[in-house]
């Protein structure tokens, strides 16, 4: 960082955030990267988004932050429930009418949402692997047995597969959209809404099947 610093190119928050990414998909850790007051203290390179008073509570967005970096130190066998939870207190927070996870005849959903008058079926997976295209594919089937006006969101922690959604892009018309860890810190950074990122991934994948675009992808282009 001092040597990046001299040259006149700091490190910006979103490479330490990508850094945090890789390393947590191998399974460590480095607690003092994930400080919030040292993220905070490093330039970002993407635009900042305001919170309108009102429509989203900023101190409900704080705890939320703080308790997304806490979910790395739960245990391994219950991070998966906690990160359920986490994402229907969010999405409560951005105003999306949650559903905690239920079960139905063959198997189980870990939740839904409502985004403009459309129903999203939730899947959440907190893994050091990224998710794959047979993960994709088995929550995709869970999703076209529903209703015709059913959508799907993945929430992977540890992102997907380069030939996963390659693949699962060329396969056949998607029925989901794509989230992962760094996507979500951005929206609670502000970099965009939970609503604006949701959409603005609904309308890619409806223009290009393409499943996933990152919220970083989004924010600048």
């Amino acid at each position: 960082m001092g040597y990046r610093n001299n040259k006149g190119n700091p490190i910006s928050r979103e490479e330490i955030e990508e850094l945090n990414k890789k390393i947590a998909e191998i399974g460590f850790k480095i607690p003092e990267l994930w400080n919030p007051e040292f993220l905070r203290s490093l330039p970002s390179s993407m635009p900042e988004v305001e919170v309108k008073e009102g429509v989203i509570n900023a101190e409900l967005i704080t705890k939320l932050k703080a308790e997304f970096i806490e979910l790395n130190s739960i245990e391994a066998h219950a991070r998966g429930y906690a990160f359920q939870d986490f994402l229907v207190r969010m999405f409560d927070v951005f105003g999306l009418s949650p559903k905690k996870s239920f079960r139905i005849v063959g198997e189980e959903i870990d939740g839904s949402f409502e985004l403009n008058s459309d129903t999203y079926l939730l899947e959440a997976k907190w893994q050091a692997k990224q998710s794959s295209e047979a993960e994709l594919l088995i929550f995709s089937g869970k999703v076209g047995g529903k209703a015709i006006w059913s959508r799907g969101l993945f929430v992977s922690y540890a992102g997907f597969t380069a030939p996963g959604l390659e693949a699962f892009a060329r396969g056949k018309a998607t029925n989901l959209i794509g989230m992962d860890a760094q996507d979500i810190y951005f929206i609670l950074e502000g970099k965009m809404t939970l609503q604006d990122a949701l959409v603005a991934k609904a309308r890619i994948a409806a223009e290009t099947n393409s499943f996933f675009t990152s919220v970083y992808k989004l924010a600048t282009q």
